[in-house]
């Protein structure tokens, strides 16, 4: 019979944390946060603030990013739904970043 292994969970650090509390702070309350599995990397904290703006913080594992949006006051675990797409407003400067420039 397979051995069934349980994913150790890894608290977030205090500079995840704080990215996540800086960020809320700086861009609104409430903020929405999107984990996502980056695979090996581990996991993506993708945050919208309430202004819009987008900021993220990589932690090793998915549970991990639950436990970071749990730990953050104001920091709501959202999906990408049509609701927290249409709140994301992302600005010449940011698109530029994007592509490199």
């Amino acid at each position: 019979m397979a051995e069934e292994t349980e994913e150790k969970t890894t608290p977030p650090t205090s500079a995840q944390l704080t990215a996540a509390r800086k960020f809320v702070k700086a861009h609104g309350k409430p903020s929405r946060a999107v984990v996502e599995n980056i695979g090996r990397a581990g996991a993506r904290v993708v945050m919208v603030g309430a202004d819009g703006a987008l900021g993220d913080v990589v932690v090793p594992a998915v549970a991990t990013g639950e436990a970071l949006v749990e730990a953050v006051e104001d920091l709501e675990t959202a999906s990408w739904d049509a609701e927290t797409v249409k709140a994301t407003k992302i600005g010449a400067a940011h698109r530029r970043k994007m592509a490199g420039k």
